[in-house]
């Protein structure tokens, strides 16, 4: 078996002993026949960031690979219902191989594939969040020669009944183990799943943001992904969010990727990570400090920051997570190590921490270390609500609007922030600063001022653009911040019809 997949664990790799991008259709056939699998499950996304599924039992080895060849139709007016219209519905659903795994729920043993959309005409449907997407990478790999690849932090709660042993301090919940973090085997459980399923788990553990209330615990947890090229990263967080809910459900418990859970607590957020590379290498960094190349698509995701949350914060509720001092971004601006900023550049390994380890590990020997690949810069406004495929999207292009501005790197430099922006000592600074919008309304008429920027080289079809602001404005809460912030009542009704979104 190839050394490279030994340890994989996914076990369609580990049996077909070859990387996921080099599965075929026989393949998957003879995994199939060598392993009992009775049922396909073809999964694709929705508008509403959910995964879908069709089922399929297998009749014989001709059937599947009939199933596995052809896909089969959908009513696209059903799964999008903002952008196709019913008079013209049909659309298929065609699998790709390199997605599939094997299902970690199904009783009957099932093969799940991740599906794409086309039109009538075997043609990528063009308001296919995921073919988007995929134009967005090509766009900016065009334009620069660069590859793009993305992370996500998924942060979540798990809602239970109180347990009075060992209770966790109210809002400090950060890295507890057992007994003090309650679900960390639900968390860990997922993971495992995840993995199985074709995820990249950098680590998961709880959050800062466990408390008790009426009876119930509030415990937040967080899985964190390795970067992977952007036309996977969307992907493994709806897998990912499935599972979790899946295990939830079977343990009797809610898990929620709400943005806000109630008022006066720590809400969840979706932060996702961004990496430039050349060839393989990661270009984020030179001589040991952020490059050229990071610091212009950092003043890309600032310039367009304002319409990106129409697709990474799309709830009303995602407007109570975005306040100050609640380690959620409200200016426009960007440091290093610093939660106070809308871009934040994590503390990296460079110069003498290459050996950390040795200090640590006095038996072993000094060698070089090259953890340059490891730098990422961190978009944290996104939350749980967010439409992934199109958040991706949305950075993709704004990583390139950063490369094509004649001023990006003057512009960088402007909004560069080295102190805690929500302190009052910096009140001048901050208001110096743009800031995110404070409603679905804002959030929309930022897109419409700024739609032609990923409209162009036909990326964002303007469908898709018009679809966006019709549902952001449906929720006309111009002012509902201001106007309900001191009903908990009211907040905890929105909390509660928004609890499942994405």
């Amino acid at each position: 078996m190839n050394d490279a997949v030994v340890l994989n664990p996914n076990p369609l790799i580990r049996y077909l002993d070859k990387p996921s991008d080099d599965f075929t259709r026989a393949d998957l056939i003879r995994f199939a026949e060598a392993n009992g699998i009775q049922m396909v499950n073809f999964r694709y996304a929705g508008a509403d960031g959910r995964l879908k599924t069709l089922n399929f039992i297998i009749k014989s080895r001709e059937h599947l690979d009939a199933v596995l060849s052809a896909g089969e139709r959908v009513d696209g007016s059903s799964l999008f219902p903002y952008f196709v219209e019913p008079g013209s519905s049909d659309l298929y659903v065609i699998p790709r191989y390199r997605t599939a795994f094997l299902n970690p729920f199904s009783e009957i043993p099932a093969l799940d594939i991740l599906c794409s959309y086309y039109d009538k005409d075997g043609n990528p449907f063009e308001s296919s969040p995921e073919y988007i997407m995929r134009k967005a990478h090509q766009e900016l790999k065009s334009a620069t020669g660069l590859d793009f690849e993305v992370m996500g932090e998924l942060e979540y709660y798990v809602i239970s009944e109180k347990d009075p042993l060992y209770e966790a301090a109210d809002q400090r919940g950060y890295h507890e183990s057992s007994p003090f973090c309650k679900w960390e085997g639900l968390r860990t459980e997922a993971m495992r799943a995840i993995a199985s399923c074709g995820g990249t788990i950098k680590y998961g553990h709880s959050e800062v943001g466990t408390f008790t209330e009426s009876g119930l615990l509030y415990e937040q947890n967080e899985i964190e992904f390795i970067p992977v090229k952007l036309e996977d990263a969307a992907e493994q967080l709806l897998i990912a969010k499935w599972i979790l809910r899946s295990l939830a459900y079977r343990q009797g418990v809610t898990v929620t990727f709400a943005p806000k859970i109630t008022t006066g607590k720590a809400g969840s957020g979706m932060h996702i990570h961004t990496r430039l590379l050349k060839k393989g290498k990661s270009v984020m960094l030179q001589d040991g400090i952020l490059s050229g190349y990071a610091r212009k698509a950092i003043a890309g995701y600032l310039t367009l920051a304002r319409s990106l949350t129409a697709f990474g914060n799309t709830i009303p509720t995602s407007y109570f997570r975005l306040v100050p001092h609640q380690e959620a971004p409200t200016a426009i601006c960007w440091g290093d190590r610093n939660r106070s900023v809308l871009v934040r550049v994590p503390l990296g390994w460079t110069g003498p921490q290459n050996n950390m380890f040795i200090d640590a590990n006095p038996l072993e020997e000094k060698r070089q270390n090259n953890f340059h690949d490891k730098q990422t810069v961190e978009f944290r406004s996104p939350d749980g609500s967010a439409d992934i495929y199109l958040l991706c999207a949305g950075l993709a292009v704004a990583a390139r609007q950063g490369f094509e501005m004649k001023n990006a790197l003057e512009f960088a430099q402007t909004t560069y922030v080295d102190v805690n922006i929500f302190d009052d000592k910096f009140k001048k600074r901050a208001g110096e600063l743009q800031h995110l919008p404070t409603s679905c309304w804002a959030s929309a008429e930022a897109l419409e001022s700024q739609r032609g920027v990923f409209q162009a080289k036909g990326v964002f079809p303007k469908k898709i653009i018009d679809g966006v602001i019709l549902r952001l404005k449906s929720f006309d809460d111009q002012h509902l911040r201001q106007n309900i912030k001191e009903s908990e009542k009211e907040v905890m009704r929105l909390v509660n019809r928004f609890l499942h979104c994405g």
